[in-house]
């Protein structure tokens, strides 16, 4: 599941099934028979019993994308944060590293209203990239806390507009506690790319 206008290119369901006397190709089929055509189902399979769509993952990718120009092209719309201003991308690159490794990450992340086993997340990479006006950050880890990616972003393009500096973000991601100021990015720019079993 992801949080309202997130998107998802490749998300796993499970349903428990009373038998399998339907294929997994049929299941497929039927299933994009009664999907609207903006949601489709790419792959069903049989799985151990054991299985649980949202507890068994190893780690996921999410990526996130800014459209950095002046205008924001209709086919973007709700597909990325637009910011009309210029970015400093070097700072952009060198204040995402500072992210990867295993942190709490409770200044990190947004309360949903219940407590959270632990704030302790292991972030593997974080990747920065730009295609023209589009800059793209990819985060792959262990496990992400709610709008932990979007709190890290706002605070990565605050520092890329030098209105906050990575020594703040530091300090905050070295005490695990809630600071002042934090922002998180709009969710239409959040994409989960994949979630690793």
């Amino acid at each position: 599941r992801t949080d309202a206008g997130v998107h998802a290119l490749a998300q796993c369901a499970h349903v428990d099934l009373p038998d399998d006397r339907f294929s997994a190709a049929r299941w497929t089929e039927a299933l994009n028979a009664l999907l609207p055509p903006g949601i489709r189902v790419l792959r069903c399979q049989y799985v151990s019993k054991d299985f649980h769509a949202r507890l068994s993952p190893k780690g996921k990718l999410y990526r996130y994308r800014i459209w950095s120009g002046a205008v924001l092209p209709p086919f973007e719309y709700g597909r990325a944060w637009h910011i009309p201003r210029p970015l400093d991308f070097e700072v952009l690159k060198t204040s995402a590293k500072h992210f990867v490794g295993t942190h709490d990450f409770a200044g990190f992340a947004a309360n949903r209203g219940k407590q959270e086993k632990s704030t302790i997340r292991t972030i593997y990479s974080v990747r920065v990239g730009r295609n023209g006006p589009c800059v793209t950050i990819d985060f792959d880890g262990d496990g992400f806390l709610y709008k932990m990616v979007r709190l890290i972003v706002g605070s990565l393009v605050q520092c890329a507009l030098g209105k906050l500096c990575i020594e703040d973000v530091n300090g905050r991601l070295a005490s695990g506690q809630l600071g002042p100021a934090r922002f998180a990015a709009p969710a239409e720019g959040l994409l989960l790319v994949r979630v690793r079993y």
